[in-house]
């Protein structure tokens, strides 16, 4: 029976007892959004529908903004201050933006999840490779997301036996209690709490002057060079925070699960603006914050949280210091949440079993439990008593450098296959553009590896 049959008999027989939960829930999302479309003629019907097509965009950028990029936002403001970088964050927020892009055509024209597609259009051993490069690539950033999470809550009082296993039992409950439409919902309040940082750095009284003369090109000093190692990494670490292979996967199969159609593409291309300008508002916001309050400090491109929070408590007092804390710990959560979601989209499209957190857990344990023992497992590393939270930290991104120019071959391929694109498929235009992308982000990623695996191999 097709999809627009089923939606048909639902809305006829809608106490029938035989559809399983899973479709039940999907079909009444899709008759929800057919509803709002049908109503669409006027601008409040317009602005309804909007509303509810909001969720992948925003939830994909500001999940990005996770623990780690904080960190590393961090990192960057206290080690240039307002300078380049922070002109730089419009750049990589259109490069998010082309990247991103091509997800929600992808997922709103074939109906199908990222990983689905690639085990479909390129065969097993392509498949297998792509699905190992994101749990392996997922775990790791969890555990990156633990730490936040963990030093986040110490810096608050809170003691990691209870901060860690909270999140995760949260994490899990979100994915496995809730259906779709409340876990979407959710899960946008928690990430609008990512624009905690904002206050912050208002709070902090930065040089408005500079900040204004930076988009000028003024202040665009490097010491030791654009050549220099310190600066390297931290571009690459940059860039390398901006886009990130979940963020491919979720987003996909984010849409699917949604019920995005064709005609929604315009609607999710606005939701993804969306998320893009609260990415760089927050990133620019994190840099002007470390810029007025940590500049200076030595070996700053070395800071973690636990300095970055000794410090900002000196600096701002205890009041200004938890809401860092705070932020901390909600970018750690909300990006668990989106990640651990992308894991289990991609492992129920790999295997072809139930791939919607509108399943119950009694009908789709293999799409369930899989993402959850993946999540466990990145905070039990977390609370291994001694661990170097530090070099965990940076051990992650240097191992994800590898994975996200596969990740955006695949993704390439696929939005040139005019059988499954059809009209939407990439125009030469996008293509230039993120080839471009890619080529840049292999030299920057390969250079980011290199000169934090062998310091010396640039001579810095």
């Amino acid at each position: 029976m097709t999809e627009q049959a089923q939606t048909v008999g639902l809305r006829l027989c809608p106490d029938c007892p035989d559809l399983p939960d899973a479709l039940e829930h999907r079909l009444r999302d899709r008759m929800h959004l057919a509803e709002l479309r049908r109503n669409a003629t006027d601008w409040k019907g317009r602005l309804a529908l909007g509303l509810a097509l909001i969720g992948p965009g925003v939830l994909v950028m500001l999940g990005d903004n996770d623990a780690g990029g904080v960190v590393t936002y961090t990192q960057t403001g206290a080690t240039y201050g307002i300078g380049i970088f922070l002109p730089m964050m419009l750049l990589l927020g259109v490069v998010a933006y082309v990247v991103q892009e091509m997800t929600v055509r992808l997922g709103a024209v074939t109906r199908r999840g990222h990983a689905e597609l690639i085990w479909k259009r390129y065969g097993a051993f392509w498949g297998w490779f792509s699905l190992v490069d994101l749990i392996v690539a997922n775990v790791l950033t969890l555990m990156t997301e633990f730490v936040g999470i963990r030093l986040g809550g110490q810096a608050l009082g809170l003691p990691a036996w209870l901060t860690v296993p909270g999140a995760l039992l949260f994490i899990t409950y979100a994915l496995v209690g809730l259906r779709y439409w409340t876990w979407e919902r959710i899960s946008l309040f928690i990430a609008v709490l990512n624009l905690i940082f904002v206050p912050l750095a208002l709070l902090a009284h930065p040089d408005w002057h500079q900040v204004a003369q930076s988009f000028a090109g003024h202040g665009w000093i490097v010491p030791g060079g654009f050549l220099s190692i310190t600066f390297l990494v931290l571009i690459s670490a940059n860039i390398g925070t901006t886009i990130a292979p979940w963020q491919l996967f979720f987003q996909q199969s984010c849409v699917v699960d949604k019920g995005l159609l064709p005609q929604d593409i315009k609607a999710g291309r606005r939701d993804l603006m969306l998320g893009v300008a609260g990415m760089v508002v927050v990133a620019m916001a994190l840099i002007v914050l470390s810029a007025q309050t940590l500049k200076g400090i030595p070996n700053a491109q070395g800071l973690d949280a636990n300095v970055i929070l000794h410090v900002l408590r000196a600096k701002l007092g205890d009041g200004l210091m938890a809401l860092f804390a705070l932020g901390l710990m909600e970018a750690g959560l909300i990006a668990s949440i989106v990640i651990t979601a992308s894991s289990a989209w991609a492992v129920g499209e790999a295997f072809g079993i139930e791939r919607s957190i509108n399943a119950a857990p009694r009908e789709a344990m293999g799409f369930y439990l899989p993402a959850i023992l993946g999540t466990a497992v990145a905070a039990a590393v977390v609370m291994i008593p001694g661990i170097d939270l530090g070099f965990l930290n940076l051990s992650v991104q240097v191992i994800a450098t590898v994975f996200m120019p596969a990740a955006m071959l695949f993704l390439l391929m696929l939005l040139n296959d005019h059988e499954l694109m059809g009209a939407h498929v990439n125009s030469h235009a996008r293509n230039a553009v993120a080839v471009a992308i890619m080529v840049a982000l292999i030299a920057c990623n390969g250079l980011y590896g290199v000169v934090t695996l062998f310091p010396h191999a640039l001579g810095g």
